[in-house]
């Protein structure tokens, strides 16, 4: 093409948007990326079913160092304004629980939707397109890729995060940032399982498969959603919003019954079922399979009848104040996003503008924005690059 006012790095769920708005402003707008498949990230989302947003968007639900900095973008353009989008591409949609919609049908969807509106805002697209390098002089950004170089006035990095590598990830926004000064704070997995050792991971191993709603808590903060036992350790919603908060040393606490006072429970079925066994008593909050290992790794078993209060009471706490140190997460690997990047404190909350180089945008994943499970980080992503859309 000729050459273009902006080029966009990335062809994710950010970077698509950013590049729909500048091409609807008359910006002449070059979109690359190093993949052969368009949004993989969006395509495996939900199952395959995308959850694109989250009606309960709002800036608590986000992490950052600066709590407040995604508030303007997500103001610009919030999730009713996503969903409208959706509803003029007649795309068919629920509400699954907690505010988290997902298509009807596939995610590929959403992704069509995105390139439909990049063709009609005249965005030049082009995959399988790696940057070598990146330089700037006379007020221009000079991008030397495989298909060779081509200058432009306003560049936006929109490459994500560090998660799910085996689509693409890698670690090139964050050596641009670096290159023209920003800093990036050290990133980790986020959204992703926890993994323990030793006595706990036999027992993991053992119920793996297993799920039950639960509260699971870290410092202040807590969660109440699934939780799911698999051979490697913890996971489910919960655990997965958990790890975000989660530091390496950390004791997480977990009520594996949060509906119930289980030693007033053991307390009643010792006073009108004295002749049950202590298992199946306590099988009478949770599932069989959970009970039965409680009552192994407590070392109570026998008649409820013949067990002191004491005794009760520590099964009760072995479910309800269930106290646990993971060994670590699966990194990155299964991460669903990446936990800080690029520092928000060198960017404009209102454009995405890098504040000490002028022209360069930072959005979507590789900032340090990270947004609960539940459709929250694409709402980051659409937002972001609908912000660095209506400035570049």
């Amino acid at each position: 093409m000729n050459e273009p006012d902006v080029i966009i790095i990335g062809a994710g769920g950010a970077g698509l948007m950013c590049a729909i708005e500048a091409g609807k402003r008359g910006r002449k707008v070059w979109l690359i990326d190093h993949a052969k498949k368009t949004a993989e990230k969006i395509r495996i989302s939900g199952g395959g079913r995308c959850n694109f947003t989250n009606i309960h968007a709002k800036p608590e639900t986000f992490l950052s160092n600066n709590p407040h900095f995604c508030k303007s973008a997500l103001k610009q353009y919030t999730q009713n304004d996503f969903i409208a989008l959706i509803e003029r591409h007649s795309i068919a949609y629920h509400e699954k629980k907690l505010g988290q919609l997902f298509c009807d049908d596939s995610a590929v969807a959403i992704i069509d939707m995105l390139l439909k509106e990049c063709e009609d805002a005249d965005v030049v697209y082009e995959k399988e397109t790696e940057v070598e390098s990146i330089e700037y002089e006379d007020d221009k950004y000079i991008i030397t890729t495989n298909r060779g170089k081509q200058t432009c006035k306003s560049l936006v990095i929109a490459t994500g995060g560090l998660s799910i590598p085996k689509i693409g990830a890698s670690k090139f926004g964050y050596d641009v940032a670096r290159q023209f000064g920003l800093n990036v704070l050290e990133t980790a997995p986020a959204l992703v399982p926890l993994t323990f050792q030793t006595d706990l991971l036999e027992r993991c191993k053992a119920l793996s498969g297993l799920s039950v709603e639960a509260t699971v808590s870290c410092g202040k903060t807590s969660f109440a959603e699934g939780l799911l036992f698999t051979h490697r350790g913890l996971s489910g919603p919960s655990i997965l919003q958990i790890s975000s908060y989660w530091r390496e040393g950390d004791e997480i606490v977990i009520n594996l019954c949060p509906d119930r006072d289980v030693f007033k429970l053991l307390k009643g079925h010792k006073k009108h079922h004295p002749k049950q066994e202590v298992q199946t008593a306590l099988s009478d909050a949770l599932p069989q399979r959970l009970a039965e290992s409680i009552c192994e790794a407590e070392n109570i078993t026998g008649r409820i009848a013949d067990l002191p209060d004491k005794k009760l009471e520590t099964l009760a706490k072995a479910v309800n104040v269930w106290r646990v140190k993971p060994a670590g997460t699966e990194g990155y690997r299964t991460a669903e996003v990446t936990l800080r990047g690029v520092d928000t404190g060198d960017l404009s909350s209102k454009t995405m503008e890098a504040k000490n180089q002028p022209d360069l945008y930072f959005i979507g994943e590789v900032v340090d924005v990270t947004g609960h499970l539940g459709g929250f980080n694409f709402q980051w992503a659409w937002s972001s690059g609908y912000v660095a859309g209506q400035n570049v």
